[in-house]
């Protein structure tokens, strides 16, 4: 039996890979994909990429605004009809290659994703085949990307089918940015959509590997363009873009509300997955072991730093106590680190700024009347960065902004409850609801609790496990409209009705 690699070896190796890799990237710059072509900045403008594990410059990214994001939108639109038309074979055949190209480079992909975002690697070493699985997933469903219905009536054949709606913007966050652009940008491109992509400008080194591998591996020019820049300038810019016909996004609440008006003038169609402050539910019949597990990894896995975390804990009066002790422990434990290495747990946060946001809510805590029983405090980590220590706040009530607010980061709220009633109502008050997650041995009370649930997405006994046929989005604050099999298809494609008269049905004569 071969021994397992040792955990210094791996870092080692990590390093050795991400150096000649950073060295080329901050020689080339980040350019945009523009109808095949890597281009600058019409302005001329860039700005700076760093990572926030020592703050380091990693590349200059050319600036896009609205004179780029138009000349890609133009590309995209030229580019419709001919990826339309193709056949849904080569279509797939293409999307796989894209697959392919993702999977032969997946351990650059990894440590380069680890030194942009900050995400430590025994998440990200998972991200690249996971983007690999999403183009392959909707390759596969190009052939039924227009299948519709039969609905006969007495006199006529009344089929429906569906048709692209023509280029789409797709605008990521940076979180975990590669796999979620793929997430976004497969379906669009599966359904014979052309794509204009703005990558969030924290991190957009992989956004634009993404780009060169769709390019290598054969899409054709023009299908998907990526353009680098602010969210003020060429986000907003691609939003109010007359010839993109749909935004998908993915990002903050209060961004997608602004797309809404950007986009409300050209009638943009929107798909949204926005913030969420996700409840698990813990109540006393429930297998405590396994549910600690899951409490533990949803909140503190990814660095805190995604929408579907369960930032809430509700856990049964009953049992509070020495769950929430056993909890303590374990966050404690957590092993904040460089991103490279495997055994790190917790790496840094995205950018300095989001590090403020989360840092200030341990003041938040404190003045609201709450307890930090772990963390609270920036860590001093390897080569300085944007860490912080996984925190743990107890003493709090529903209404505490902590039990409020999205955090986005290592941050887990507790708040304890009587019964099933009540863990609903605290459960419910809140202006999210992407995801809820409930652990008990009563299936009975579980489906309850899920239909009771104000929230697009439940899991119950389990951790947040994506099966890509599934719906995913939210409710309330937390978005529009779902991903996921062919409710991804909903979004990017109009559904078309034919009706098929049979020649015998009476037609009213007029002006006889």
């Amino acid at each position: 039996m071969d021994k397992p690699t040792p955990k210094g070896d791996v870092f080692q190796a990590n390093r050795e890979r991400a150096a000649p890799l950073l060295k080329k990237l901050r020689a080339d710059g980040i350019g945009h994909m523009i109808d095949g072509k890597i281009v600058a900045s019409i302005s001329g403008e860039t700005f700076e990429t760093r990572s926030p594990v020592d703050n380091a410059t990693l590349a200059s990214v050319a600036r896009g605004n609205a004179e780029d994001i138009d000349r890609a939108a133009t590309a995209a639109a030229l580019a419709f009809k001919p990826w339309r038309d193709m056949g849904p074979a080569m279509r797939r055949k293409l999307l796989h290659r894209v697959a392919d190209a993702i999977e032969d480079n997946a351990e650059d992909i990894a440590v380069l994703e680890c030194i942009d975002t900050g995400q430590a690697y025994r998440f990200m070493a998972k991200a690249a085949i996971r983007a690999a699985e999403n183009f392959r997933f909707f390759a596969d469903k190009c052939a039924e990307a227009r299948d519709g219905l039969n609905t006969p009536s007495d006199e006529h054949w009344n089929v429906s089918t569906r048709v692209p709606i023509g280029p789409v913007g797709v605008i990521t966050p940076w979180n975990t940015p590669f796999m979620l652009s793929t997430w976004k940008i497969a379906p669009a491109l599966a359904a014979g959509c052309t794509v204009v992509h703005k990558p969030a400008e924290w991190s957009p080194v992989t956004a634009d590997l993404l780009a060169k591998l769709a390019k290598q591996a054969g899409i054709p020019d023009g299908v998907l363009n990526t353009v680098h820049g602010f969210g003020e300038e060429a986000g907003k810019a691609l939003t109010e873009h007359p010839a993109i016909k749909a935004i998908g996004f993915v990002g903050e609440s209060a961004t997608g509300s602004a797309i809404m008006k950007q986009g409300a003038p050209t009638l943009k169609r929107v798909h949204f997955e926005l913030g969420g402050k996700n409840p698990v539910i813990v109540f006393d019949d429930a297998d405590l072991d396994r549910a600690l597990d899951a409490v533990v990894f949803m909140i503190y896995s990814l660095n805190g730093e995604r929408c579907t975390s369960s930032s809430r804990l509700l856990v049964q009066a009953s049992i509070a106590e020495k769950f929430v002790e056993k909890l303590t422990a374990r966050v404690k434990a957590l092993k904040v680190g460089h991103p490279l290495d495997p055994a790190t747990e917790i790496g840094p946060l995205i950018h300095e700024r989001h590090l403020a946001k989360v840092c200030s809510y341990f003041d938040v805590a404190r003045q609201d009347g709450a307890v930090i029983a772990a963390g609270g405090k920036a860590h001093d980590g390897p080569g300085g960065g944007h860490y912080v220590q996984p925190t743990l706040v107890t003493g709090a009530h529903s209404k505490m902004r902590v039990a409020q607010e999205e955090v986005f980061g290592p941050f887990l709220t507790v708040l304890p409850f009587r019964d099933e009633t009540e863990a609903v109502e605290i459960a419910n008050d809140i202006r999210y609801g992407l995801t809820g997650y409930v652990w008990t041995n009563d299936m009975g009370r579980g489906m309850r609790v899920a239909d009771a649930l104000e929230a697009g997405m439940i899991w119950l006994n389990s951790e947040n496990v994506r099966h890509l046929p599934t719906p995913f989005g939210g409710m309330k604050a937390s978005g529009i409209g779902r991903d996921g099999g062919d409710y991804s298809f909903d979004f990017y494609m109009e559904t078309k009705h034919v009706s098929l008269a049979r020649g015998t049905h009476k037609i009213q004569k007029l002006g006889i």
